[in-house]
């Protein structure tokens, strides 16, 4: 009860920092890449949990449309790109994981790799699907908009799908489309993975803030 709780909350805390970046007219990309890759890191690496934070920021956007004033549809886009971004990153990190488990050699099979892969390989699909699954429970005028940014992802593709696309063309195992879970091992490291990138970034950040 406890866990579920926490994970309530900080979808609420997610949905309010989505809407205040949404709110503010300013680099809405950068900020919403980075309070989403923030939220990535903070849980496990699987599908359920970036599922969940690709719900609360979507939801976080489709609130604040009524108060974000200016352009609403290049406000939508740019957060739509800001978490297109974060999960591009996400795939990344799962990228290294994988070579680390691949490099290791004798301590892995063949299934789980294959795993890794069906994960990550469905990563665009579940971050379209939640966006689209927000979009058509939205009341307010961000539905036509969340919409269009959904259609345009199905017929031209995200970056994620790209960078998953570029991963995939590397290994050629048969059977790929298992479950699409992740092993806890896998998990772990992609988890760190991912933190490690989340933590350039805020560097390289702060370093052009120091400079300005």
């Amino acid at each position: 009860m406890a866990e579920k709780r926490g994970r309530k909350d900080s979808g609420d805390s997610l949905r309010q920092a989505a809407a205040d970046a949404m709110k503010t007219g300013e680099e809405v990309s950068r900020r919403v890449r980075d309070l989403t890759l923030e939220a990535l890191r903070n849980r496990r690496f699987d599908r359920e949990g970036i599922r969940d934070v690709v719900r609360s920021v979507t939801e976080g956007m489709a609130a604040a449309a009524p108060a974000s004033g200016g352009n609403l549809r290049h406000a939508m886009g740019q957060a739509f790109r800001g978490m297109d971004e974060a999960l591009t990153k996400s795939v990344q990190a799962g990228e290294d994981a994988l070579r680390q488990l691949v490099a290791t050699g004798r301590s892995i099979g063949d299934n789980e790799v294959k795993q890794a892969l069906a994960g990550l390989k469905k990563i665009e699909d579940d971050f379209v699907a939640t966006v689209k699954q927000v979009a058509d429970s939205a009341v307010n005028r961000s539905r036509p908009e969340l919409a269009e940014l959904v259609d345009r992802a199905m017929h031209a593709g995200t970056e994620t799908g790209r960078q998953t696309a570029r991963l995939m063309a590397e290994f050629t195992f048969s059977g790929i489309e298992l479950a699409g879970q992740f092993s806890a091992r896998f998990a772990q490291m992609a988890s760190g993975a991912l933190a490690g990138i989340a933590d350039a970034l805020e560097k390289s950040a702060a370093e052009r803030q120091r400079k300005h």
